[in-house]
């Protein structure tokens, strides 16, 4: 087995463990009282979605993006959600069915792995792209899939720039659901991620959340792929 292939099945076995309450416990991520929701509700307002739009929705989890998602799309809409443990997409499925949504599929796979659908409208990733090494092959990916007018937003969590290395260690470590946070702070995803974003779209937006420990990005297409907004 390869060193990827080992480390899909520790990420699917982890998640396989933490599906059936993810709901609840992530309500407590990365500590209790951190503005998830209203950091969540940010992000999609950021894709500026109109009714009848298709979103592609990477490591979806369980589905809490998708509330938020078919409000904006309304039924004639279309929502991918892209997970790669079946366990999280069991709960998923369970998320559909419970609220009788028919414009959703769910799809198992690796982000960096995925083959995104031509001309989707917008590209969400929340509180998951910094755990891929690959992050910037999955935002080159996804803009090659963008329709005129699209849009790409990313939310994750970062290291504070001006914080001191332990506060910074250990507030985050709480945070990080998987891996060595030593490892992630060594490789500061955050910079990759920005980097190609730039590099493979533009006009990029930038936030930094709560004291720098989280981002909200959000970037469409060149102007000589994309006139303007839909």
């Amino acid at each position: 087995m390869s060193e990827l292939d080992a480390r899909q099945e520790r990420l699917i076995e982890t998640y396989r463990k933490k599906a059936k309450h993810y709901n609840f416990v992530s309500r407590l991520y990365p500590v209790p009282g951190y503005p998830l929701e209203a950091q969540r509700r940010r992000a999609v307002e950021a894709l500026w979605l109109c009714r009848g739009g298709t979103v592609v929705d990477l490591a979806c989890g369980t589905g809490q993006n998708f509330p938020l998602i078919e409000r904006a799309i309304g039924p004639d809409g279309r929502i991918i959600g892209v997970d790669l443990t079946d366990a999280m997409l069991a709960r998923a499925q369970c998320r559909i069915e419970h609220h009788g949504w028919s414009n959703i599929s769910l799809v198992q796979a690796d982000a960096a792995e995925y083959s995104f659908p031509a001309e989707v409208d917008a590209i969400l990733s929340t509180y998951a792209l910094s755990h891929l090494p690959g992050c910037g092959d999955v935002i080159a990916h996804g803009a090659e899939a963008l329709a005129r007018g699209g849009r790409c937003v990313v939310l994750d969590l970062k290291a504070p720039d001006n914080a001191p290395r332990l506060p910074a260690q250990v507030g985050i470590a709480l945070g990080r659901r998987l891996g060595s946070i030593d490892e992630w702070l060594a490789r500061r995803p955050w910079e990759g991620i920005r980097a190609a974003m730039e590099d493979e779209l533009g006009d990029l937006s930038w936030s930094e959340l709560c004291f720098g420990t989280a981002f909200l990005a959000a970037a469409s297409p060149p102007p000589h792929r994309c006139s303007g907004r839909i």
